[in-house]
């Protein structure tokens, strides 16, 4: 392989050192306009009984179902909620076991703790990163009660096999879809095809409040229940004093609401920019030996692309690195980042687990412990939204630094 010139981390000129023009969050009068009506009417947050569209929380609400397709949507504090929340409205209890992937933020195991539920990891396929529906049943026991995908990076499961296993095990199905705002499966929306879905609106994510979390469903009976459990154990059109379940106060404040409402309305023109990169992307980083692009199953009717997950060819990946890979990377003016650790190794999760259950919880996820020690690195969804000769120089300087390795 023939040397490139000097990498900028010894003194050489970066690829890149213009800056970037993207930043985060997006935001103008729209959003000023709707927090201020929120400011001056005094109303900044509570319970809105189900049907009223007085508040910004339930027209929020109102406008991301239809934006994702489902019949329910129901706004609280935080995507990690979201998840302990839609298992709890599953039906799913403390001791039960709940199937998740360990490529993936640690929230989607620590939901899982949170009420005493058990994490059971199964590992991710090799060109996608995604649970590894072949790999699902093998981990099925007579404890287990629920699956949660997770559509990591906003690339959608196969959810058509993970469908087809819970029905035959009659398992709930929790859309972890807290990156996907806006994707798609073979036609469907995801957070509508399991039991129920959910979503982040934390400050990184394509729709951004700061904080804020999102659950999605098709199913009443569901939806009361997540709408009791949030709000205090209350119910639908009962009285202000009558709590018939065990809940918390989950609620999402108006001026959250409308930071949603108004980044809503440029989210359509951002997924469609960020599609357009990611096809440069593909092209010009698949050229390139050493880096491996990930496989999208042609059932993806729509990837949300929240980030771009690439790999190290497992050779490459194997005798260098990847930290030093990153520091070289970045120097040239391009800001990469290693990703996760495979969450079946989290010692706090396993110790999580063992009290809960008093037993050892011991997984193998060779392809997730692999990638994330070896190959796995991203790019954010800000720098997806830049113009595309910045995708350009991303190619160039990671085709610079794997030469120099050479």
């Amino acid at each position: 392989m023939e040397q490139t010139e000097k990498l900028a981390i010894d003194g050489g000129t970066p690829v890149r050192s213009g800056g970037w023009t993207a930043r985060w969050p997006i935001f103008d009068d729209t959003e000023r306009k709707l927090v201020m009506e929120v400011l001056e009417s005094g109303n900044w947050g509570g319970i809105f009984e189900p049907g009223s569209m007085y508040g910004k929380l339930p027209q929020m609400e109102v406008k991301f179902a239809e934006l994702q397709g489902a019949k329910h949507a129901i706004g609280m504090v935080n995507g990690t909620v979201a998840i302990t929340v839609a298992l709890q409205a599953a039906g799913i209890k403390a001791g039960d076991e709940v199937i998740v992937p360990p490529y993936t933020f640690v929230a989607t195991a620590s939901a899982v703790l949170a009420f005493g539920a058990i994490p059971v990891f199964v590992d991710v396929e090799e060109d996608t990163l995604l649970i590894d529906p072949e790999k699902i049943e093998a981990a099925i026991t007579e404890r287990t009660r629920a699956i949660v995908p997770v559509h990591i990076a906003g690339g959608p499961a196969n959810m058509t096999r993970i469908m087809e296993i819970a029905r035959k095990h009659d398992l709930k199905v929790i859309e972890d879809a807290a990156q996907a705002i806006g994707a798609k499966w073979d036609g469907e929306f995801v957070g509508t095809i399991g039991d129920l879905g959910t979503f982040s609106l934390q400050s990184s994510k394509n729709l951004n409040s700061g904080e804020g979390g999102i659950i999605t469903t098709n199913n009443y009976d569901y939806w009361e229940q997540t709408w009791s459990l949030i709000n205090v154990g209350r119910i639908p059109g009962g009285k202000w004093y009558q709590h018939e379940r065990i809940g918390q106060n989950f609620r999402l404040t108006e001026f959250q609401a409308a930071l949603v409402l108004g980044q809503m309305t440029r989210l359509e023109e951002q997924l469609q920019r960020r599609e357009a990169n990611v096809k440069v992307l593909d092209e010009l980083l698949s050229e390139i030996d050493g880096i491996t692009i990930l496989k999208r199953d042609s059932r993806v009717t729509r990837h949300s692309n929240h980030l771009y997950m690439f790999k190290l060819d497992s050779e490459l990946g194997a005798r260098i690195d990847k930290d030093d890979f990153i520091a070289k990377v970045n120097a040239e003016g391009i800001f990469i980042l290693t990703g996760y650790n495979s969450l079946n190794l989290n010692p706090a999760i396993q110790n999580a687990s063992k009290e809960l259950s008093g037993r050892d919880h011991v997984y193998s996820c060779p392809v997730s412990e692999r990638v994330c020690e070896n190959e796995a690195l991203w790019l954010t969804q800000v720098t997806l939204l830049e113009p595309e000769e910045a995708m350009h120089d991303i190619a160039k300087a990671l085709k610079k630094v794997v030469q120099s390795y050479s």
